[in-house]
């Protein structure tokens, strides 16, 4: 069992994440310190004032007199203080490998989902078909809760998003079943170039029972560096979780076998039955019940903010898909989509450095206008002959209304991230909401 008492470690970024690696080391009578690169971070007021706290930049000398870090995944391991710490032989970790030590020595399993898009989705699905199957479930990580929290109630199975950056610092993970979903660029700020985001992506799949790959993606299969006992696949076609198309019907298959009509999924589009096929797999990897498996099939409704009809009036469909941070997820909304009218879409935000061009195909129709606003619009618009440049979203969404006529839709579909201008995509999300309801 890893020990922690009376350890130097220096807890790097506050928040909720920061906060349960604080409480977390206490119980293991640590001896510990916070530093938060903001003047004002969050969850400040909640630190006891025993704590000693460094804020608006990083503290050298507290770094290379530790013994561990745990570091935000926010923060980059290359980062230069960081790097000086690792030099002279402190520990740098995150907040899941904290998790992974304590899950490994419960012994309870662990389903790991990272991908570029649909993560959250597929994380809050396995989830509900474990529910639904009557295990106790432990869900959290990069949604919602965060995975040291997780470790206070009794769990049965611990479902857990990972991002990329959590990844880095990951060590220990053992998954009952893991998955990449698919990789396309994202955080290419932060990463030297696909292979190193994608590298990242594939530690998931270390010391795996099970790895679920995705047979359309060739960049989601192991390399020679990981080495899951068994591999599933999942696809429309030449999978073993797979989409049969037969006398115009759809069916998810799990190899010949049934396991529902496409017409009793409660989420739709082609997007989403590869991620009902990827739960499935996931959560039959784990023994969850069938009985579970098909009823979350047919009762789960998707997350908020990810393609969610916003607003319904005069014929119009106002869609919320502000999860959309990155390229891949905007082309997965717009591959497949058919309407009746125009579809007049917005796009923009910080795309972290992305390659755009992948959209110019898909938005260069009859019938697409594109509305492009914040730190990276000027470069969006220039995708479409169709496109229009606004410094905000809310002056391109008062730009879409005279253009509007029944059967269009209005989809926030940004491709890039929200903190240009707005708080989270979660924020940018309830102000399209409430802008489409006025």
């Amino acid at each position: 069992m890893a020990e922690y008492k009376n350890k130097k470690v220096t807890v790097i970024g506050l928040g909720k994440t920061g906060l349960s690696c604080v409480d977390f080391l206490l119980k293991k009578q640590a001896d510990v310190r916070v530093i938060d690169t903001r003047e004002n971070p969050a969850g400040a007021e909640k630190l006891s004032p025993n704590i000693p706290l460094h804020k608006g930049g990083l503290n050298q000398d507290w770094l290379n007199a530790s013994d561990m870090i745990v570091i935000s995944p926010g923060l980059a391991v290359k980062t230069p203080e960081i790097q000086t710490a690792l030099s002279v032989g402190v520990e740098v970790i995150g907040d899941i490998e904290l998790f992974c030590r304590e899950a490994n020595e419960q012994g309870k399993p662990v389903v790991a989902i990272t991908g570029s898009n649909g993560k959250s989705t597929v994380t809050a699905l396995v989830t509900e078909m474990a529910k639904a199957g009557g295990l106790r479930v432990g869900m959290g990580g990069n949604i919602g809760i965060p995975a040291l929290s997780l470790l206070e109630t009794e769990c049965d199975l611990y479902v857990l998003e990972l991002s990329s950056f959590q990844l880095e610092t990951t060590f220990s993970l053992k998954a009952a079943a893991a998955t990449v979903l698919n990789v396309t660029e994202d955080h290419m700020n932060r990463y030297a170039d696909l292979e190193d985001y994608r590298q990242a992506k594939l530690k998931i799949y270390l010391n795996a029972e099970t790895a679920v790959i995705n047979a359309e993606d060739s960049l989601t299969k192991e390399d020679n560096k990981q080495s899951a006992k068994r591999q599933l696949s999942f696809g429309e076609n030449h999978a073993d979780y797979w989409l049969k198309t037969e006398n115009g019907r759809q069916y998810l298959m799990a190899r010949q076998e049934v396991i529902l009509p496409c017409s009793e999924v409660k989420i739709s589009g082609r997007h989403n039955y590869m991620n009902a096929l990827a739960s499935i797999a996931l959560a039959q990897a784990v023994g969850v019940k069938t009985h579970g498996i098909l009823t979350a099939l047919r009762t789960f409704s998707g997350l908020d903010h990810r393609f969610q009809l916003a607003h319904f009036a005069d014929g119009v469909r106002w869609v919320n898909d502000s999860k959309a941070t990155n390229v891949g997820s905007t082309v997965a909304a717009l591959t497949g989509l058919h309407l009746e009218g125009n579809l007049h879409l917005l796009l923009g935000g910080d795309g972290k450095g992305a390659d755009f061009s992948e959209l110019e195909k898909l938005i260069n129709k009859p019938g697409i206008f594109c509305y492009c606003f914040g730190r990276d619009g000027a470069t969006l618009a220039k995708l479409s002959n169709q496109s229009r440049l606004f410094e905000t979203m809310e002056q391109a969404v008062n730009a879409v209304r005279p253009a509007l006529k029944p059967g269009d839709m209005v989809l926030l579909s940004p491709a890039c991230a929200s903190l240009d201008q707005f708080a989270s995509f979660e924020k940018r999300g309830e102000e399209f909401t409430r802008l489409a309801k006025l």
